[in-house]
């Protein structure tokens, strides 16, 4: 099957601009890996063994999802962790002291 110019030129152009995005998503996602990468390094944050002892003694269960956010500079680990109860629950650590501060169920 041909397609007529006009529309392979739309559909090159549709194909370009998404590579692009998928391109940026991918810079971004690795600029946000560096500064978590030298926010460790300068122990702003501690290591992701050690918050996820501290989540599994704050909230027993299989920790099933881990964001890590920068927010009014301070670092913030969401976990999102599934109890033998099959309650979901998400837990907010500070990344730093590895102090609780948030812990609700996802109902």
């Amino acid at each position: 099957m041909t397609l007529p110019p006009s529309r392979r030129t739309a559909l090159l152009r549709l194909l370009a601009g998404g590579t692009f995005a998928c391109l940026s998503l991918a810079a971004l996602a690795s600029e946000d890996a560096d500064r978590a990468r030298r926010a460790l390094e300068r122990g702003e944050i501690r290591p992701l063994d050690a918050v996820l002892r501290a989540a599994r003694e704050a909230v027993p269960g299989d920790v099933v999802a881990v964001d890590l956010k920068h927010d009014d500079g301070h670092w913030l680990y969401k976990l999102r962790i599934l109890g033998a109860d099959g309650k979901r629950r998400t837990l907010k650590i500070d990344a730093g002291s590895l102090r609780i501060l948030d812990e609700d169920d996802d109902d």
